[in-house]
């Protein structure tokens, strides 16, 4: 006698504790999140405080430990898949995140080569401030020629990132939340 699908064996204790240690191990990589990224996650309330009650503690003691094991317990009534979701981004494991910063690092290094990428961009992004822009490009260019800081070539690459989230555009340096 075969046991139909539908009325397989329930988990047994070891997959029930298994699963229950990574929920742990999520509410952990929860309270070692910034407070910022914390903030974007959808979470419900009493996870929510829970996580920063456990951010609060710094001694790794009993009660953290207790704080976290409630966490665990929280988040056994959480769908965890949104929030793996949002810290593989976090931790850079993302397919589209990595290829999304790869792209726009392969912009950067056009941009830099050749100023009429410039044309491109502000197709892209009209609201751009071109004279802003092309400042960065020399900036990072002499940077780069005198062994200096990245500070210009860094901040073309938040401000083309911020152009291809979409949400801000970026005129005269200073975000603006147009569209």
């Amino acid at each position: 006698m075969s046991i139909p699908d539908e009325e397989q064996a329930p988990p047994s204790k070891t997959q029930r504790k298994r699963a229950m240690a990574e929920l742990q191990a999520l509410g952990e990589e929860l309270v070692e999140l910034s407070s910022d990224r914390l903030r974007k996650i959808d979470l419900p309330e009493d996870l929510r405080t829970a996580v920063r009650e456990a951010k609060r503690m710094l001694r790794h003691d009993d009660a953290r430990r207790r704080q976290m094991q409630y966490i665990g317990r929280l988040m056994r009534d959480v769908d965890p898949q949104p929030i793996r979701a949002v810290l593989a981004v976090v931790r850079g494991e993302s397919a589209d995140e990595t290829a999304k910063l790869h792209r726009i690092e392969r912009r950067r290094a056009e941009f830099l080569a050749d100023e009429k990428v410039l044309h491109e961009i502000a197709a892209a992004a009209p609201s751009v401030d071109l004279q802003h822009l092309r400042a960065l490009r020399r900036a990072a260019l002499l940077e780069q020629a005198q062994g200096k800081p990245p500070r210009s070539y860094r901040a073309i690459f938040q401000l083309l990132k911020e152009l291809e989230q979409g949400g801000a555009t970026v005129v005269s340096g200073i975000e603006d939340d147009r569209e």
